[in-house]
């Protein structure tokens, strides 16, 4: 049997509203911090999280963008985005063409190597993540996810307003 409490009743020290919001924004902190630092070791050589974010958006889009739009899209700076495009056409990971419509813009789109090299950083990384959900339980992920996707969402929407 559970029991509720009134709204105004006094609350756990540990759980009240401000120290539940301090918690989980330190432990998603702190998994995102662990997590990069995990999926940056498996990356291929040379290549940075931000260059596989960019690889990965295109080849899910698997249609051209211009940097502002995925400057808008990773939360960065046009300049920020700039320099990724820049690194990854040196690499061979983008191809970056005149806008035919508009010559006051770019298109970008993956290029075949980008797309191997996208399927490498995948191949690298993805066992250890799939790893530590198989550890965690697949249930009990799949529950935190609409948890997180809302989180997110508020977060964006915050941005945004």
């Amino acid at each position: 049997m559970t029991t509720t409490t009134a709204p105004n009743a006094p609350q756990p020290k540990d759980q009240t509203p401000d120290r539940l919001a301090a918690s989980l924004f330190a432990e998603v902190l702190i998994a995102d911090q662990l997590s990069r630092n995990l999926i940056s070791k498996a990356l291929p050589r040379g290549m940075q999280i931000s260059h596989f974010s960019v690889l990965n958006l295109l080849a899910h889009m698997n249609e051209e963008r211009t940097p502002a739009e995925l400057a808008a899209a990773f939360h960065v700076t046009r300049g920020a985005m700039t320099n990724t495009l820049s690194r990854l056409e040196w690499a061979g990971h983008v191809h970056i063409r005149p806008d035919w419509d508009d010559a006051r813009r770019k298109l970008v789109a993956i290029s075949p190597a980008g797309r191997a090299a996208r399927d490498a950083a995948i191949a690298a990384f993805m066992p250890l993540i799939a790893d530590i959900v198989r550890d965690i339980g697949a249930d009990r992920v799949r529950a935190t996810l609409p948890v997180l996707r809302e989180l997110r969402l508020r977060l964006a929407g915050d941005e945004n307003g």
